[in-house]
């Protein structure tokens, strides 16, 4: 099983209780078509840092930032196309659109809440409620453009910043600055590729160069929740 299919397995795991069964699919639904790459890309983190890490005891932090930009993406893609606007079934779809995005972003803020991506993940929330203001006055479609790929950028970071945490790291700001604008070549508008595509060979070997501005790997902290 790869990492791709883990991240998917963990996240969906993570809102398999949720009620009613209809909000429950709509969830799924989003998890099964999303690309996995910011989930890989908390794995390949900490992996990068230290090798020998295992896998599972990263899936909760994959799958806290997997959610947290599926709720923004959702939230995102409501801002701009503004279907409750409309009466009819779609301000219904839309409705539950809303309320999906909620639970996406709660229950990804909840898995990362004891972490030490906690305080990024908060302003990561926060900015792009920021950025999504800013983009009513910008001026021109290239600087909302530019503010919607914010949300990426952002999001790629965080999942640097859990994974090299995990194991006891601390990502360097080159390689934050790194990720993030590696993120920003990808349209806001479209969903992102899938992991394989993104998470590519030069950027895995530029996280285990520039994982951490110290000089080694210290105590790992995967066990935390």
């Amino acid at each position: 099983m790869d990492d791709a299919v883990r991240a998917r397995a963990a996240a969906r795991e993570t809102v398999a209780d949720i009620e009613p069964p209809a909000l429950r699919e709509v969830l799924f639904d989003r998890l099964e078509a999303a690309s996995m790459a910011p989930g890989v890309l908390v794995v390949a983190s900490a992996t990068g840092r230290d090798p020998s890490t295992a896998t599972e005891p990263l899936l909760d932090r994959s799958a806290g930032v997997q959610l947290i930009y599926e709720g923004l993406r959702l939230t995102r893609s409501l801002a701009h196309s503004e279907p409750w606007a409309t009466v009819g079934d779609r301000e219904i779809d839309a409705d539950m659109d809303i309320l999906a995005a909620d639970v996406l972003v709660s229950r990804g803020f909840y898995l990362l809440a004891r972490t030490e991506a906690s305080t990024a993940a908060v302003e990561t929330i926060r900015a792009f409620g920021r950025d999504q203001t800013d983009r009513r006055a910008a001026p021109t479609d290239d600087d909302r453009a530019a503010l919607d790929r914010n949300l990426e950028a952002d999001i790629f970071a965080l999942a640097v910043r859990a994974g090299v945490t995990a194991v006891g790291g601390e990502p360097s700001e080159a390689l934050l600055n790194h990720v993030a604008a590696a993120a920003r070549e990808y349209d806001g508008d479209t969903a992102l590729p899938p992991a394989g595509a993104v998470l590519t060979d030069p950027l895995r070997q530029r996280l285990s160069e520039h994982s951490t501005g110290g000089d080694g790997p210290v105590a790992s902290s995967v066990g935390d929740p």
